[in-house]
């Protein structure tokens, strides 16, 4: 019944615990489509001697074009009717497999996080290990898919032909599964995270979501706002900014870069209003409640402000992925 799509590339430090965790799983009907991206150290002659002893495990060799090449490779080659996603340095737990394909869900379908090793995790890679456990229905993803990615790639479980439908991963200049979820989210699909941790993710200063380039805070910024720029800021109107600090600044200069227009900024604090943020005028936050219709762009960066310029917004009467979009 399942692919797990496991595209691996000079991994031989971390691949045999990871490939164990496979031949571990309670459902036991799997094909596992290894993808060598080309690897320079003991990778393929690990992925050959494993696909020697399980015929359900799959060796592909290709020469080195990048994690995105690989997916759609990898893709094109998983028979089956659900594809899981998986990465050669992390671990799966036991029953992953059997309770995502149990919970019988036609979209995206995560699962909850532990990252390790836990000694070298900082409380703000903690905070976030938190904030995306808690992020389970469709709406608490949709709702926060504009502050950060809220799925881990590795964990998710999808059927093939969502995939098919989107054109699987695409090349463009950032990350390529926070720029899929965008895509999957355009085309109607829904989102679900299992609670259960059912995935250890691991966490190392070698992690390639860490390697900036196209996984860099400014690339997911201005994806963010070329998808805004598609979907709820598509009609054209006036955007008013929520924040006068750097990062309401940033976001400024990011959605006239897309070619929307600012039309002012909300000081949450009312601190600056009658002076400018970026040549626009800074308004105070009662004016919110004034818009006329005209969409809001909230760009605060912490978890307890958003809550509570949330829980403001909402009782003003508006509508959160309708008048007012959190960013970061």
């Amino acid at each position: 019944m399942i692919s797990v799509l496991l595209p691996v590339y000079n991994a031989a430090r971390t691949l045999p615990a990871a490939l164990d965790s496979v031949r571990a799983q309670t459902a036991t009907d799997w094909e596992l489509i290894c993808v060598d991206d080309g690897s320079t150290d003991a990778t393929p002659h690990l992925l050959t001697a494993a696909a020697d002893v399980d015929p359900r495990i799959i060796h592909l060799r290709r020469p080195h074009r990048g994690l995105v090449a690989s997916l759609n490779d990898g893709l094109r080659a998983c028979r089956r009717p659900w594809l899981a996603r998986f990465d050669a340095d992390d671990l799966m737990h036991p029953e992953r497999l059997a309770q995502q394909l149990a919970a019988g869900f036609d979209g995206v379908l995560g699962c909850g996080v532990r990252l390790f090793p836990r000694a070298d995790l900082s409380p703000a890679t903690l905070a976030y290990e938190t904030w995306l456990n808690e992020l389970q229905t469709h709406q608490q993803i949709v709702t926060n898919l504009f502050v950060e990615s809220p799925l881990v790639h590795p964990t998710v479980f999808l059927p093939r032909a969502l995939l098919d439908r989107v054109g699987g991963w695409r090349d463009v200049g950032w990350a390529e599964d926070y720029d899929l979820w965008l895509r999957l989210w355009q085309a109607g699909a829904r989102f679900a995270k299992l609670p259960a941790v059912l995935h250890e993710w691991r966490d190392e200063p070698g992690r390639l979501s860490r390697g900036g380039g196209v996984y860099s805070t400014r690339r997911f910024r201005w994806c963010k706002a070329a998808f805004l720029r598609e979907t709820l800021l598509a009609g054209g109107a006036p955007v008013h900014i929520w924040g006068v600090g750097r990062v309401g600044r940033l976001w400024s200069r990011v959605l006239e870069g897309v070619g929307l227009r600012v039309a002012d900024h909300l000081d949450p604090d009312d601190a600056q209003v009658g002076g400018l943020c970026r040549g626009r005028p800074i308004r105070p936050h009662a004016a919110a409640a004034d818009l006329g219709g005209e969409p809001l762009i909230v760009t605060i960066g912490v978890l307890g402000a958003r809550d509570r310029t949330r829980a403001y917004l909402d009782g003003l009467g508006l509508r959160e992925g309708w008048d007012y979009i959190c960013v970061a």
